[in-house]
Parts: structure tokens; sequence; C-alpha cells
């Protein structure tokens, strides 16, 4: 293939013209934005070379949501491809191409984000920390995610989407099958934003074992910063082995090493197990810290402390055990026999267990409960029937001698949405709306927040409740189209109509921020839903420090004591606060690592030498470098707190 040749589009049409125009307008936009308000300095010192872990939440949620509705936008296109038989809106390479990019963006690129948002912004303030352990990694790790979503998002104006599917199977992602740097994309992107994932894994799993305030034990930590810590445990022992497939799939593509090849020794099914080995996991690392924001958000408006707090905490350790012994039912039908299908089958259905406990206690939790009906609540409740039938079709799943009909059908794409949507997509919503005013200063508005949840949770199950049927009719996931024939029409067209139901409500999403942003009261308390957990003790706005006396928590609902027992919580007088420095080390190490990426797709070796250095460079300049960070006075904490106190 010659060298420029490379960098065409695959498939070029009007809509990816469109795109490349807009993308183009877009930035020239931002950047005569920047420069006629004069705002450079500003995003400098305050975004870009932040290490607050309360500013980096943020932008992992800017991340999280601008990715939801880029792979939204896949999913339209997909449902609109499918809605009527034989239709021709989109080919069968294009359609490869959008179905790829779509599991790519929400799984990687919407939910993770999403989930690390919130654990930024809330982990530390659960535990009275003043920040992460590690504050410049952690500043690092989301501008690795963030530079790995901007190399995967130019592929399809640059060289072409991957087309091979978000799990990428080899030989389809081999060079014979997938002649395109499409899959190359695919490879680096991942490594690089997975590697920012691994570093948050390790960062926050020693905050929370290492940071905690004076009095909170483990089993006295509020349950989504325990969902946190099971969570990037999984992270700590899953994301290696997604590293290393990804880089001999690398090593496959652009030096004709031969780990995946069907030949020379090679063997396809190895990335099968290494990519499920992490894959499965990875359910459970975005379901997990749903888990915990449910918990949160129910405890709360039901005005009832959490059920079983204990067997809430054991569920979730062993959830995180068993997520490391199911990935084999992926492959029921590939002929791995009888007795490992079995083992597996019976460790896949073992995992319903504790997760069926968990509904249990939520559902106590709600017995004789004051049940407050917010747009955070209402997610919750809305989620556990929504939840409950993606767990039972699972079971159905785990079956191995009944997934021979289940398997590669639509009934499976059905199952996985009813897990992941209800799953991680309900609870970042829930937890966006609940934690917003922690975060903001004020409120979502609630009318347009409930027209938006019944508008997503009634078009959701439009969407995907009729693949149940389209699959156990015998309709293939990933088919592009289909004869009339087939009589899968009109239930497609009903999951299309639904699917753009579920468009209108996240728009309403949007609407709901731009109008709050407006309109919504700044005079709120910083404790405006009641709640329960240490985060809310603090002020809204956040001061940099958090909190300017550790807190004295000797329970596991400390706050709420505080409230409504009088017992206080900051205790002693104030003390001078060490904080790290910003830093622009993070930040242009990303910038050098989307070079390096993107010179590694295209094979740009002189690109590729020159960035590798330079990364090794910063390292090293890292690692001498003599930062003390700074100390907080006693008199700028009084007076920051005087003016807090009277804001």
């Amino acid at each position: 293939m010659d060298y420029f040749d490379r960098f065409a589009i695959p498939h070029p049409s009007p809509a990816i013209y469109a795109s490349m125009v807009a993308i183009g307008v877009t930035v020239i936009a931002i950047i005569a934005g920047l420069t006629y308000f004069k705002k450079w300095g500003y995003l400098w010192r305050e975004w870009l070379t932040t290490v607050d872990h309360k500013k980096i939440g943020i932008m992992y949620l800017l991340s999280a949501l601008l990715m939801l509705f880029r792979g939204g936008v896949d999913a339209i296109m997909m449902r609109a491809q499918t809605a009527v038989p034989e239709n021709t809106l989109l080919d069968a390479q294009h359609y490869n191409e959008v179905f790829t990019t779509h599991g790519i963006v929400m799984i990687i690129f919407m939910a993770m984000p999403f989930i690390y948002a919130l654990m930024n912004f809330v982990v530390p303030l659960q535990i009275g920390a003043r920040d992460v352990a590690f504050p410049r990694l952690n500043a690092l790790s989301f501008w690795l995610f963030f530079m790995g979503a901007m190399l995967l998002n130019i592929s399809f104006v640059i060289g072409g989407s991957p087309d091979a599917g978000w799990t990428s199977y080899f030989p389809l992602a081999g060079n014979d099958l997938s002649q395109s740097v499409g899959t190359n994309y695919y490879m680096i992107a991942l490594q690089i934003a997975g590697l920012g994932t691994l570093i948050s894994g390790i960062n926050f799993v020693t905050t929370i074992l290492k940071m905690r305030a004076p009095g909170i034990t483990l089993f006295k930590m509020p349950i989504f910063t325990w969902s946190a810590l099971t969570a990037n445990a999984i992270v700590v022992f899953a994301f290696p082995v997604l590293t290393v497939a990804l880089l001999m799939g690398t090593m496959d593509r652009l030096f004709g090493t031969n780990f995946f090849t069907t030949s020379n020794g090679g063997m396809d099914m190895l990335w099968a197990n290494l990519f499920w080995v992490w894959g499965h996991p990875e359910v459970y690392i975005l379901v997990l810290p749903a888990f915990g924001v449910y918990s949160e958000i129910i405890s709360t408006f039901a005005r009832r402390n959490l059920y079983g707090y204990k067997s809430m905490v054991l569920s979730m350790i062993i959830i995180s055990f068993l997520s490391f012994l199911v990935w084999t039912h992926h492959f029921f039908t590939m002929g791995q026999g009888a007795l490992t299908n079995s083992i597996f089958s019976i460790t896949t259905m073992a995992i319903a267990i504790p997760t069926g406990i968990k509904i249990f206690n939520w559902i106590l939790t709600l017995w004789k409960g004051k049940i407050e009906f917010t747009v955070p609540m209402l997610y919750s409740v809305g989620f556990i029937p929504i939840f409950t039938i993606g767990g039972v079709t699972g079971v159905m799943l785990g079956m191995s001698a009944a997934d021979y009909q289940y398997h590669n059908t639509m009934f499976l794409v059905a199952h996985f949405h009813y897990t992941i949507i209800p799953g991680v997509v309900f609870a970042m919503i829930a937890g966006l709306t609940y934690w917003w005013p922690k975060m903001f200063g004020f409120m979502l508005n609630e009318r347009i927040g409930k027209w938006a949840f019944w508008f997503i949770a009634i078009s959701f199950n439009v969407t995907f409740f009729p693949m149940f049927f389209t699959g156990l009719d015998g309709q293939a996931r990933r088919m592009y189209t289909y004869s009339e024939s087939t009589g899968f029409g009109p239930l497609n067209l009903l999951s299309f109509i639904g699917a753009t139901g579920l468009a209108i409500g996240f728009i309403l999403l949007v609407f709901n921020i731009y109008y709050s942003v407006r309109y919504a009261s700044r005079d709120i308390s910083s404790d405006p839903w009641d709640a329960r957990t240490l985060e809310w003790a603090t002020h809204s706005p956040i001061p940099s420090y958090n909190f300017a006396i550790t807190p004295d928590a000797k329970s596991i609902e400390a706050f709420w004591e505080s409230k409504k027992l009088g017992k206080s919580l900051f205790k002693g007088k104030y003390n001078k606060i060490h904080m790290p420095n910003n830093s622009g080390i993070p930040f242009i190490m990303a910038c050098i690592m989307f070079v390096w990426g993107f010179s590694f797709v295209f094979g740009m070796w002189i690109p590729l030498i020159i960035t590798t250095i330079g990364i090794f460079a910063l390292m090293a300049y890292q690692s001498f470098e003599i930062d003390n960070g700074h100390y907080i006075t006693v008199d700028k904490i009084e007076e920051i707190e005087k003016d807090l106190r009277g804001a």
C-alpha cells in the first residue's frame, strides 16, 4: 500500500466529509474564542496543568458526555440501517466500522471516564482526604485517556475506522482481512487509554487504603468508596492482560509476528482468551461503581441507613473474585468440550447470587422508608426491574447447551444492553444529578430531569426488548441487512422508534444542563439533599484543600449523625495544609503520546523514535525534579473559610 494512500478515507461519503468540515470549524472556533476572550492563560493554569482531583473529575465528566453522544450517533445509524429490510443507508463496510466504534466508544471512552469522573470527585471527599495519593499520576491518567480517545476518534476521517468488531477477533483483525489502518488505531488508542486506566487503578487503591481520615476503618467506608476499591482492584489485575494482548496484536500487524495468526505457530483463540480475561472483569469494573452509586442514592432518599452493609461489601468482593472465573462463557459454541463448558456455566450462574443479594438489600432499604422520588431516585428504582431482566437473561446465556441458540444473535445484544445501560448509564446519570450541586454549586432542574428519565426508561425498553424476540427467531447480530421474508422488519422498526426516543431523552439531559446553568438558583446549601456521607460536610464550592480540619469520623454515617445527634465532625484548630503544585508535564507527555500513537498507527518510524525519546526525557525530568508542593497558611485558610461561610 502506498504511504500516502494509508491516510485516505477508505469509504468516503457526504457524512464523513461533513464531519471533517465540522471538526475543522469547531477547532477554529475554539482557538478563536480562547484568543478573543484571552483565556489561554486561564485554561493552562486552571485546567491543563491542574492536579486537583475535583477538576480532573469534571474533565472526565465532560469527556464522558462528549463520547456518550459520539457513540449515540453510531447507535442511531445502526438502528436506522436495520429499521427496514434491505436498507441501503449504510453499506456493509461502513456498518462494520459503525458498530465497531460504537462498542469501543461506549465501553472504553464513555462508561470508563464516567465512573472515573465520579470516583475522582467523590472518593477523596468520602474518606476525608485532601487529594488522591499521586496527584500528578492522576492528571497523567486523565490526559492519557483523553489522548487515546482523540486518537481513536480521528480514525474515521484519517485512514478509516476499525472494522473488526469491538472485540477485534483475529484473524479478522489481521492484516489479510483488515487491510486499512483502522485496527492499528484500535490497538494503539486502547493501549494509551488503558495505560491511563491502569495508573488510575493503582492510584485509587493506594488512596483508599492509605489516605482515610482517622476513624474511617475499612468497614466504616461508604459503599461507593468500597465499590471504587473493588473495581480498581479488578483494574490492577485485568488491565495488564489487555495491555499484553494489544501489544501482541500490534506486533502481529506491524512487525509480522504470529501470535494470533492461523499459521506459523499462531493461535487465533489466544486473542479471544486474553481479550475476555480482561473483557468480562471489565463489565464489573463498570457495574460495581454503579452499585455503589445506587446504594448511596437509595439510602439518602429512603431516609434510612443501607440495609445489610456488610453483606453488600462481601457481595462486591465475591463478585470481583468471580469476575475472573467466567470469561470462557463467551465461547461456549467454539468446541472447547462439555467439561469446560460445564465448569464455566456453573461459575457464570454463581455470580448471580451475590448480585441478587444486592438487589434484595436495596429493596429492604426501601421497605418502610420515607421515599422521596427525586430524579436520582427514579433512575435508582427504575434500574432494579430492568437490570433484573438483564440478569435473568444472563443466566439463560450462562447455560452452555442453551447458548447454542442464543449465541451471536440479537438476544445477546438485548441482554448486554439490559445490564450495561441500567447498570452503568442509569447510574451515571443518577450520580451526575446527585453530586451535581456539590460539583457546581447549583441543582439540575427536577422537572426537566424527570421528563428525561421517562423518555430514557421507556424508550430503552422499546429499543431493546424486541431484540429478545428477533434474536430467538434467528436474527444474527452484526448483520447489516436482511430480507423482508425473515419477518424481522416490524420489530426492528419498533427498535428504531425506541432509539429515537432515547436520543430525545439524552437531548433533554443536555438541555437540562443548559437550562440549569442559566436559570438555576445558586442560593443552595452545601447539603441540599439532606445526605448521609462525608462529601456533603464540606462547603460548596469545595475549597482546594477539601476540609479545613481533617474530619473525625467514627461511624459509617458520621455526617448524618453529626446533623441528627449534634456530634462534631471537625475538632481542633486550623493548621497549615500541604498541597501539591500544578504541573504541565502530564499534559505535555500525553500530547507526545498522541503523536507517538499516530506515528505508530501509520508506521512512521522517525517521528516514533523522536517522540519515544521525548517521553523518556520527560520521565527522567520528572524523576529528578525537586517539587515539594506548597503550604496554605492558617491565615489564608481562615480567610477562605470565612468567605465560604458567608457565600
